[in-house]
Protein backbone atom coordinates (compact mmCIF):
# COMPACT_ATOMS: atom_id res chain seq x y z
CA UNK A 1 0.00 0.00 0.00
CA UNK A 2 1.44 3.46 -1.34
CA UNK A 3 1.92 5.66 1.99
CA UNK A 4 1.47 8.94 -0.52
CA UNK A 5 5.09 10.82 0.11
CA UNK A 6 5.26 11.22 -3.28
CA UNK A 7 1.93 13.38 -3.19
CA UNK A 8 2.15 15.15 0.16
CA UNK A 9 3.21 18.15 -0.99
CA UNK A 10 0.71 18.89 -3.54
CA UNK A 11 -2.88 20.73 -3.47
CA UNK A 12 -5.17 17.69 -4.41
CA UNK A 13 -8.01 17.21 -1.78
CA UNK A 14 -7.32 13.23 -0.89
CA UNK A 15 -11.28 12.42 -2.42
CA UNK A 16 -10.42 13.21 -5.42
CA UNK A 17 -7.14 10.63 -4.93
CA UNK A 18 -9.34 7.99 -3.35
CA UNK A 19 -12.20 8.48 -6.36
CA UNK A 20 -9.89 8.13 -8.80
CA UNK A 21 -8.15 4.86 -8.13
CA UNK A 22 -11.84 3.16 -7.28
CA UNK A 23 -14.80 3.45 -4.56
CA UNK A 24 -17.21 0.69 -4.74
CA UNK A 25 -20.20 -0.30 -2.32
CA UNK A 26 -18.11 -2.03 0.04
CA UNK A 27 -15.92 0.90 1.08
CA UNK A 28 -18.95 3.20 1.27
CA UNK A 29 -21.05 0.35 3.66
CA UNK A 30 -17.80 1.08 5.66
CA UNK A 31 -17.75 4.49 5.59
CA UNK A 32 -21.12 5.04 6.08
CA UNK A 33 -20.93 2.72 9.43
CA UNK A 34 -17.64 4.88 10.22
CA UNK A 35 -19.61 8.03 10.01
CA UNK A 36 -22.83 7.00 12.21
CA UNK A 37 -20.31 5.94 14.78
CA UNK A 38 -18.40 9.31 14.75
CA UNK A 39 -21.65 11.11 14.60
CA UNK A 40 -22.88 9.71 17.90
CA UNK A 41 -19.60 10.78 19.21
CA UNK A 42 -19.54 14.28 17.71
CA UNK A 43 -22.90 14.90 18.63
CA UNK A 44 -22.83 15.72 23.03
CA UNK A 45 -19.01 16.98 22.32
CA UNK A 46 -19.73 19.59 19.64
CA UNK A 47 -22.51 20.75 22.01
CA UNK A 48 -20.61 20.93 25.06
CA UNK A 49 -17.75 22.29 23.83
CA UNK A 50 -19.81 25.36 22.70
CA UNK A 51 -21.88 25.68 25.68
CA UNK A 52 -17.86 25.40 27.78
CA UNK A 53 -16.79 28.06 25.36
CA UNK A 54 -19.63 30.55 26.13
CA UNK A 55 -21.91 30.22 23.33
CA UNK A 56 -25.16 28.27 22.71
CA UNK A 57 -24.96 24.71 22.12
CA UNK A 58 -26.33 24.80 18.39
CA UNK A 59 -22.97 27.15 17.56
CA UNK A 60 -21.00 23.89 18.19
CA UNK A 61 -23.41 21.89 15.93
CA UNK A 62 -23.01 24.09 12.79
CA UNK A 63 -19.62 24.24 13.34
CA UNK A 64 -19.40 20.27 13.24
CA UNK A 65 -22.25 20.03 9.89
CA UNK A 66 -20.39 22.70 7.96
CA UNK A 67 -16.76 22.87 9.19
CA UNK A 68 -16.49 19.19 9.78
CA UNK A 69 -17.96 18.56 5.76
CA UNK A 70 -15.54 20.82 4.31
CA UNK A 71 -12.25 19.50 6.28
CA UNK A 72 -13.05 16.26 4.72
CA UNK A 73 -14.54 16.85 1.56
CA UNK A 74 -11.28 19.38 0.85
CA UNK A 75 -8.90 17.57 3.26
CA UNK A 76 -5.39 16.11 2.96
CA UNK A 77 -5.93 13.46 5.02
CA UNK A 78 -8.06 10.68 4.48
CA UNK A 79 -9.62 10.04 7.40
CA UNK A 80 -9.42 13.60 9.43
CA UNK A 81 -12.55 14.29 11.30
CA UNK A 82 -13.01 18.51 11.68
CA UNK A 83 -15.02 19.89 14.19
CA UNK A 84 -15.21 22.12 17.30
CA UNK A 85 -11.97 20.92 19.91
CA UNK A 86 -11.62 21.20 23.31
CA UNK A 87 -8.81 23.06 22.71
CA UNK A 88 -10.08 26.07 21.67
CA UNK A 89 -12.57 26.33 24.22
CA UNK A 90 -10.70 28.60 26.27
CA UNK A 91 -9.16 30.75 23.04
CA UNK A 92 -13.55 31.13 22.03
CA UNK A 93 -14.96 32.14 25.71
CA UNK A 94 -12.22 34.79 26.17
CA UNK A 95 -12.52 35.59 22.69
CA UNK A 96 -16.80 35.63 23.25
CA UNK A 97 -16.46 37.35 26.82
CA UNK A 98 -14.25 40.64 25.69
CA UNK A 99 -15.86 40.61 21.73
CA UNK A 100 -19.38 39.11 22.03
CA UNK A 101 -20.61 36.69 19.47
CA UNK A 102 -20.39 38.92 16.48
CA UNK A 103 -16.64 39.62 17.63
CA UNK A 104 -16.22 35.87 18.17
CA UNK A 105 -17.33 34.98 14.06
CA UNK A 106 -15.02 37.64 12.91
CA UNK A 107 -12.01 36.33 14.58
CA UNK A 108 -12.76 32.50 13.13
CA UNK A 109 -13.62 34.21 9.93
CA UNK A 110 -10.00 36.54 9.82
CA UNK A 111 -8.60 32.93 11.40
CA UNK A 112 -9.72 30.75 8.48
CA UNK A 113 -8.86 33.30 5.89
CA UNK A 114 -4.98 33.18 7.78
CA UNK A 115 -5.31 29.16 8.00
CA UNK A 116 -5.64 29.34 3.86
CA UNK A 117 -3.01 31.90 3.04
CA UNK A 118 -0.45 29.75 5.32
CA UNK A 119 -1.34 26.41 3.24
CA UNK A 120 -1.49 28.38 0.15
CA UNK A 121 2.01 29.73 1.04
CA UNK A 122 3.33 26.43 1.73
CA UNK A 123 4.21 26.72 5.15
CA UNK A 124 2.28 24.15 6.50
CA UNK A 125 5.11 21.87 6.86
CA UNK A 126 6.97 24.21 9.14
CA UNK A 127 4.17 23.98 12.31
CA UNK A 128 4.82 20.24 11.96
CA UNK A 129 8.92 21.11 13.30
CA UNK A 130 7.46 22.90 16.91
CA UNK A 131 8.82 20.67 19.76
CA UNK A 132 6.90 17.76 21.15
CA UNK A 133 7.84 19.16 24.62
CA UNK A 134 5.79 22.47 23.50
CA UNK A 135 3.03 20.25 22.32
CA UNK A 136 2.68 18.20 25.01
CA UNK A 137 3.15 21.19 26.93
CA UNK A 138 0.34 23.68 25.58
CA UNK A 139 -2.28 20.31 25.36
CA UNK A 140 -1.45 19.52 29.10
CA UNK A 141 -2.18 23.57 30.14
CA UNK A 142 -5.65 23.63 28.16
CA UNK A 143 -6.52 20.04 29.76
CA UNK A 144 -6.57 21.61 33.13
CA UNK A 145 -7.49 24.77 31.88
CA UNK A 146 -10.62 23.43 30.84
CA UNK A 147 -10.90 21.29 33.60
CA UNK A 148 -10.94 24.22 36.08
CA UNK A 149 -14.07 26.10 33.64
CA UNK A 150 -16.13 22.79 34.12
CA UNK A 151 -15.88 23.45 37.98
CA UNK A 152 -18.79 25.12 37.81
CA UNK A 153 -21.56 24.17 36.09
CA UNK A 154 -19.92 20.16 37.22
CA UNK A 155 -21.21 21.34 40.94
CA UNK A 156 -23.49 23.74 39.93
CA UNK A 157 -22.40 26.66 41.45
CA UNK A 158 -23.92 30.11 41.65
CA UNK A 159 -21.04 32.33 41.47
CA UNK A 160 -21.24 36.27 43.07
CA UNK A 161 -20.08 37.69 39.40
CA UNK A 162 -18.69 37.24 36.20
CA UNK A 163 -16.26 34.13 36.03
CA UNK A 164 -12.56 35.50 35.80
CA UNK A 165 -10.28 34.04 32.57
CA UNK A 166 -7.14 33.55 34.80
CA UNK A 167 -6.86 30.39 36.04
CA UNK A 168 -5.88 31.75 39.69
CA UNK A 169 -8.51 34.19 40.35
CA UNK A 170 -11.07 31.48 38.98
CA UNK A 171 -10.02 28.55 41.41
CA UNK A 172 -10.39 31.80 44.03
CA UNK A 173 -14.16 32.64 42.89
CA UNK A 174 -15.00 28.92 42.76
CA UNK A 175 -13.69 28.47 46.09
CA UNK A 176 -15.79 31.31 47.71
CA UNK A 177 -18.51 29.38 45.66
CA UNK A 178 -18.56 26.31 47.01
CA UNK A 179 -21.44 27.02 49.83
CA UNK A 180 -24.14 27.18 46.80
CA UNK A 181 -22.67 23.70 45.66
CA UNK A 182 -25.83 21.83 44.23
CA UNK A 183 -25.42 17.97 45.23
CA UNK A 184 -27.70 16.99 42.40
CA UNK A 185 -26.02 19.03 39.80
CA UNK A 186 -22.54 17.08 41.32
CA UNK A 187 -24.18 13.98 41.36
CA UNK A 188 -25.48 14.16 37.74
CA UNK A 189 -22.09 15.40 36.44
CA UNK A 190 -20.14 13.23 38.07
CA UNK A 191 -22.42 10.29 37.71
CA UNK A 192 -22.19 11.18 34.08
CA UNK A 193 -18.10 11.04 33.82
CA UNK A 194 -18.10 7.89 35.90
CA UNK A 195 -20.19 6.31 33.65
CA UNK A 196 -18.24 7.25 30.65
CA UNK A 197 -15.32 5.64 32.10
CA UNK A 198 -16.18 2.82 33.37
CA UNK A 199 -17.98 2.28 29.90
CA UNK A 200 -14.66 2.63 27.86
CA UNK A 201 -12.88 0.81 30.28
CA UNK A 202 -15.62 -2.32 30.38
CA UNK A 203 -17.97 -1.87 26.91
CA UNK A 204 -15.12 0.05 24.92
CA UNK A 205 -17.10 -0.60 21.32
CA UNK A 206 -19.84 1.41 22.98
CA UNK A 207 -20.61 5.04 22.52
CA UNK A 208 -20.08 6.35 26.14
CA UNK A 209 -20.88 9.88 26.08
CA UNK A 210 -23.64 9.37 24.28
CA UNK A 211 -25.24 6.94 26.51
CA UNK A 212 -24.27 9.09 29.57
CA UNK A 213 -25.90 11.92 28.17
CA UNK A 214 -29.51 10.31 27.46
CA UNK A 215 -29.61 9.01 30.81
CA UNK A 216 -28.51 11.76 32.88
CA UNK A 217 -31.27 13.50 30.88
CA UNK A 218 -34.05 10.57 31.35
CA UNK A 219 -33.51 10.65 35.08
CA UNK A 220 -33.74 14.39 35.70
CA UNK A 221 -36.56 14.54 33.64
CA UNK A 222 -38.47 11.76 35.22
CA UNK A 223 -37.56 12.47 38.78
CA UNK A 224 -37.26 16.77 38.44
CA UNK A 225 -34.17 17.07 39.56
CA UNK A 226 -33.10 20.84 40.51
CA UNK A 227 -30.76 20.71 37.61
CA UNK A 228 -30.19 23.38 34.87
CA UNK A 229 -30.18 22.45 31.46
CA UNK A 230 -29.93 22.96 27.94
CA UNK A 231 -33.49 24.24 27.22
CA UNK A 232 -33.35 26.53 30.51
CA UNK A 233 -30.38 28.10 29.93
CA UNK A 234 -30.20 28.56 26.30
CA UNK A 235 -33.48 27.75 25.10
CA UNK A 236 -34.67 25.16 22.08
CA UNK A 237 -32.01 24.75 19.77
CA UNK A 238 -32.89 25.77 16.11
CA UNK A 239 -33.58 22.36 13.66
CA UNK A 240 -31.51 23.35 11.11
CA UNK A 241 -28.18 25.48 9.97
CA UNK A 242 -29.11 29.47 9.60
CA UNK A 243 -28.66 30.88 6.38
CA UNK A 244 -25.21 31.89 4.99
CA UNK A 245 -24.70 35.62 6.54
CA UNK A 246 -20.94 37.28 6.83
CA UNK A 247 -20.15 38.36 10.01
CA UNK A 248 -20.25 42.24 10.72
CA UNK A 249 -16.84 44.35 10.60
CA UNK A 250 -15.37 47.29 10.29
CA UNK A 251 -11.35 48.08 10.30
CA UNK A 252 -11.46 49.07 14.36
CA UNK A 253 -13.32 45.53 14.71
CA UNK A 254 -10.69 43.66 12.38
CA UNK A 255 -7.44 44.90 14.27
CA UNK A 256 -8.98 44.77 17.81
CA UNK A 257 -10.07 40.94 17.02
CA UNK A 258 -6.62 40.41 15.19
CA UNK A 259 -4.55 39.54 17.83
CA UNK A 260 -7.15 36.70 19.25
CA UNK A 261 -7.38 35.70 15.18
CA UNK A 262 -3.63 35.01 15.36
CA UNK A 263 -4.40 32.76 18.25
CA UNK A 264 -6.74 30.94 16.71
CA UNK A 265 -4.49 30.19 13.48
CA UNK A 266 -1.66 28.95 15.09
CA UNK A 267 -3.28 26.34 17.30
CA UNK A 268 -5.75 25.60 14.34
CA UNK A 269 -2.58 24.56 12.47
CA UNK A 270 -0.70 22.91 14.96
CA UNK A 271 -3.59 21.03 16.32
CA UNK A 272 -5.28 19.77 12.63
CA UNK A 273 -1.73 18.67 11.60
CA UNK A 274 -0.90 16.68 14.68
CA UNK A 275 -4.25 15.45 14.22
CA UNK A 276 -3.58 14.62 10.84
CA UNK A 277 -0.16 13.18 11.43
CA UNK A 278 -1.71 11.08 14.22
CA UNK A 279 -4.05 9.33 11.89
CA UNK A 280 -0.56 9.03 9.51
CA UNK A 281 1.01 6.72 12.42
CA UNK A 282 -2.26 4.68 12.52
CA UNK A 283 -2.61 3.86 9.07
CA UNK A 284 0.75 4.05 7.56
CA UNK A 285 -0.47 6.42 5.28
CA UNK A 286 0.95 9.84 4.61
CA UNK A 287 -1.24 13.82 4.57
CA UNK A 288 -1.18 16.32 2.49
CA UNK A 289 0.30 19.20 4.73
CA UNK A 290 -0.21 21.89 2.73
CA UNK A 291 -3.95 21.27 1.25
CA UNK A 292 -4.86 19.86 4.85
CA UNK A 293 -3.95 23.80 6.38
CA UNK A 294 -6.07 25.28 3.22
CA UNK A 295 -9.20 22.92 4.21
CA UNK A 296 -8.86 23.89 7.93
CA UNK A 297 -8.66 27.37 6.71
CA UNK A 298 -11.93 27.31 4.32
CA UNK A 299 -14.23 25.57 7.05
CA UNK A 300 -13.55 28.34 9.61
CA UNK A 301 -14.64 30.58 6.73
CA UNK A 302 -17.79 28.94 6.06
CA UNK A 303 -17.90 27.81 10.18
CA UNK A 304 -18.03 31.70 10.52
CA UNK A 305 -20.83 32.75 8.03
CA UNK A 306 -23.22 29.74 9.03
CA UNK A 307 -22.62 30.76 12.63
CA UNK A 308 -20.05 28.34 13.69
CA UNK A 309 -17.07 28.42 16.29
CA UNK A 310 -14.00 27.47 15.27
CA UNK A 311 -13.02 24.32 13.86
CA UNK A 312 -10.01 22.09 13.30
CA UNK A 313 -8.96 18.51 13.19
CA UNK A 314 -9.93 16.45 15.98
CA UNK A 315 -7.80 13.76 17.46
CA UNK A 316 -10.33 11.22 19.31
CA UNK A 317 -12.79 11.84 16.51
CA UNK A 318 -10.11 10.50 14.13
CA UNK A 319 -9.08 8.01 15.69
CA UNK A 320 -12.60 6.51 16.16
CA UNK A 321 -13.08 7.00 12.77
CA UNK A 322 -10.18 4.95 11.87
CA UNK A 323 -10.82 2.48 14.82
CA UNK A 324 -14.48 2.05 13.39
CA UNK A 325 -13.17 1.17 9.77
CA UNK A 326 -13.14 4.64 7.40
CA UNK A 327 -12.29 3.75 3.79
CA UNK A 328 -12.19 7.38 2.68
CA UNK A 329 -12.89 11.56 3.22
CA UNK A 330 -16.54 10.09 2.82
CA UNK A 331 -17.04 8.91 5.87
CA UNK A 332 -16.10 12.38 7.44
CA UNK A 333 -18.85 13.45 5.37
CA UNK A 334 -21.26 11.58 6.57
CA UNK A 335 -20.38 12.33 9.99
CA UNK A 336 -21.67 15.94 9.51
CA UNK A 337 -24.70 14.89 7.64
CA UNK A 338 -25.59 12.54 10.27
CA UNK A 339 -25.44 15.51 12.64
CA UNK A 340 -27.45 17.15 10.61
CA UNK A 341 -30.05 15.07 10.26
CA UNK A 342 -29.72 14.99 14.01
CA UNK A 343 -30.62 18.60 14.01
CA UNK A 344 -33.62 18.44 12.05
CA UNK A 345 -35.12 15.49 13.25
CA UNK A 346 -34.98 15.38 17.02
CA UNK A 347 -33.04 18.53 17.89
CA UNK A 348 -35.62 19.64 20.47
CA UNK A 349 -34.68 17.13 22.74
CA UNK A 350 -31.28 18.48 23.27
CA UNK A 351 -33.25 20.87 25.32
CA UNK A 352 -33.39 18.14 28.18
CA UNK A 353 -29.49 17.91 28.35
CA UNK A 354 -28.12 18.72 31.70
CA UNK A 355 -25.28 21.45 31.82
CA UNK A 356 -23.72 19.14 34.60
CA UNK A 357 -23.56 16.45 32.24
CA UNK A 358 -22.32 18.21 29.52
CA UNK A 359 -19.49 19.38 32.41
CA UNK A 360 -18.55 15.64 32.91
CA UNK A 361 -18.51 14.75 29.35
CA UNK A 362 -15.65 17.48 28.99
CA UNK A 363 -13.83 16.05 32.29
CA UNK A 364 -13.50 13.29 30.40
CA UNK A 365 -11.99 15.01 27.46
CA UNK A 366 -9.53 16.81 29.61
CA UNK A 367 -8.75 13.67 31.29
CA UNK A 368 -7.77 11.60 27.45
CA UNK A 369 -6.45 15.02 26.43
CA UNK A 370 -3.66 15.39 28.81
CA UNK A 371 -0.37 13.49 27.42
CA UNK A 372 0.41 12.28 30.78
CA UNK A 373 3.22 9.40 29.62
CA UNK A 374 4.59 12.00 27.29
CA UNK A 375 4.68 14.54 30.46
CA UNK A 376 6.26 12.49 32.86
CA UNK A 377 8.41 11.11 30.19
CA UNK A 378 9.62 14.57 29.00
CA UNK A 379 10.37 15.48 32.89
CA UNK A 380 13.57 13.21 33.16
CA UNK A 381 15.65 15.44 31.13
CA UNK A 382 16.07 18.98 32.44
CA UNK A 383 16.21 20.25 28.69
CA UNK A 384 13.06 18.60 27.66
CA UNK A 385 11.46 19.24 31.48
CA UNK A 386 12.55 23.10 30.78
CA UNK A 387 10.34 23.51 27.39
CA UNK A 388 8.23 21.70 28.68
CA UNK A 389 7.37 23.55 32.26
CA UNK A 390 7.63 26.97 30.53
CA UNK A 391 4.96 25.91 27.82
CA UNK A 392 2.61 24.24 30.26
CA UNK A 393 3.21 27.13 32.80
CA UNK A 394 2.89 30.43 31.15
CA UNK A 395 0.07 28.35 28.77
CA UNK A 396 -2.14 28.41 32.49
CA UNK A 397 -0.44 31.92 34.00
CA UNK A 398 -0.90 33.50 30.54
CA UNK A 399 -2.32 32.30 27.54
CA UNK A 400 -1.78 29.71 24.55
CA UNK A 401 -0.06 31.62 22.43
CA UNK A 402 2.36 33.19 24.94
CA UNK A 403 3.51 29.85 26.09
CA UNK A 404 3.84 28.55 22.72
CA UNK A 405 6.48 30.86 21.78
CA UNK A 406 8.22 30.96 25.06
CA UNK A 407 8.64 27.19 24.35
CA UNK A 408 9.89 27.43 21.28
CA UNK A 409 12.51 30.32 21.71
CA UNK A 410 13.72 28.47 24.62
CA UNK A 411 14.06 24.82 22.52
CA UNK A 412 15.89 27.44 19.92
CA UNK A 413 18.18 28.63 22.34
CA UNK A 414 18.69 25.07 23.36
CA UNK A 415 19.37 24.27 19.67
CA UNK A 416 21.58 27.67 19.12
CA UNK A 417 23.16 26.63 22.12
CA UNK A 418 23.86 22.96 20.86
CA UNK A 419 24.98 23.72 17.27
CA UNK A 420 27.46 26.53 19.06
CA UNK A 421 29.08 23.74 21.15
CA UNK A 422 29.52 21.35 18.72
CA UNK A 423 31.39 23.79 16.87
CA UNK A 424 33.86 24.58 19.05
CA UNK A 425 34.68 20.57 19.50
CA UNK A 426 35.45 20.32 15.91
CA UNK A 427 37.54 23.38 15.66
Amino acid sequence: MPDGSATAHIYRPKIFTVLVEGYNLNCFRRDMLAALTVAIVALPLSMAIAVASGVSPERGLYAAVIGGFLVSALGGSRYQIGGPAGAFIVLVAATATKFGLEGLLLTVFISGCMLTLIGLLRLGSLIRYIPHAVTVGFTCGIAVTIFASQLKDLGGLRLPGAEPGQLLPKLAMLGQALPTLSPAAFAVGAGSATLIFLLRRLLPNWPGMLIAVVLASVVVWMFHLPVETVGSHFGQLPDGVPPPRLPSFSTSSVLDVLPAALSFTLLGAVESLLSAKVADGMTGRKHRYNMEVVAQGVANVASAIFGGISVTGTIARTATNIRAGACSPISGIGHSVFILVFMLVAGPLASFIPLSTLAGVLVVVCWNMAEKEDFLLLLRDWRGASVLMATFGLTLIEDLTFGIIAGCMLAAAFGIFDRIKRRQVHS
